[in-house]
């Protein structure tokens, strides 16, 4: 029997409903050493979110004004917003508007 039923929880796309099949199939294996695991992805997060470089960057005002509300919306420092672009970017994960709506861009 699921544990999930339409009337609490509706997936919200393929990889959700996809993700709860496989737990209700019981796919999912504990690891064999749960707290060094534990251990190494916190320490890995601790990595990934240590920020000990600085950079000066020169933007229009505009930009910055920009970017500071976008920050004020997302309820972050706008250096915060600032780095997780730079983040997006060099992972891959930050595309242009055309990519989203296969839109062409303007040549």
């Amino acid at each position: 029997m699921s544990r999930f039923t339409k009337k609490t929880f509706q997936p919200l796309d393929q990889e959700e409903k996809d993700l709860m099949e496989s737990i209700e199939k019981e796919d999912w294996q504990t690891v064999k050493n749960l707290d060094r695991e534990k251990k190494e992805a916190v320490q890995a997060a601790r990595n990934t979110l240590k920020k000990d470089k600085r950079i000066n960057l020169r933007l229009s005002q505009k930009d910055y004004h920009q970017i500071q509300l976008r920050a004020i919306e997302e309820g972050i420092p706008y250096q915060t917003l600032i780095a997780g672009i730079v983040h997006k970017y060099l992972n891959g994960s930050l595309l242009p508007k055309y990519h989203e709506k296969n839109i062409k861009p303007a040549v």
